[in-house]
């Protein structure tokens, strides 16, 4: 096998990519305090594309030369919104029939491998901060909690792995 050059993987342009048919997926980045994990997302988001990305409370937003580094230029296709308050945010995703997942450790959360998310509906996945996660009164208020199954000994993931661990199970599980 040979690997392939950057200029034979047929990716889309920025201006492509912006015109694209989107998956029915929006993150929601819950007080994150890394910039790395930030453009980590953004990256993730790319790849998967991603509706739109919400960067809410202390959450940095772009530019900011740490995103980048990670991110790879994908603050500049990816869309991106600043909230201050995630809360607010979510109730206003849900009036407009957007479905809420937190991913979370939490009573009676699904874990990914058993969700099924519908493919008429557009789900906002809320990852949280690195030390105390999703806030609580983030988590109450979703119609879903999803929590990764983990078998080791450590209590979480970093939250760039999650969000590519999550985007990627719902990316499929709408598109295929």
């Amino acid at each position: 096998m040979r690997k392939l050059k950057n200029s034979e993987l047929n990716r889309l342009s920025v201006d492509e990519f912006k015109s694209s048919e989107k998956t029915r997926i929006i993150i929601i980045l819950d007080n994150i305090r890394s910039l790395n994990n930030i453009g980590s997302v953004f990256r993730t988001s790319d790849a998967f594309l991603v509706e739109k990305i919400y960067l809410c409370g202390i959450t940095a937003k772009p530019p900011h030369k740490d995103i980048h580094r990670t991110a790879l230029g994908a603050t500049e296709s990816v869309a991106w919104e600043h909230r201050e308050d995630t809360l607010a945010l979510v109730k206003e995703l849900q009036e407009n029939n957007v479905k809420i997942a937190s991913i979370e450790q939490a009573e009676n959360a699904i874990m990914l491998n058993e969700f099924k998310p519908s493919t008429g509906n557009t789900y906002a996945l809320v990852f949280g901060n690195e030390v105390k996660g999703v806030q609580q009164e983030v988590v109450s208020a979703s119609d879903y909690v999803l929590e990764i199954p983990q078998f080791g000994t450590k209590h979480s993931l970093n939250i760039s792995v999650s969000a590519g661990v999550v985007i990627w199970d719902v990316f499929a599980k709408l598109r295929f």
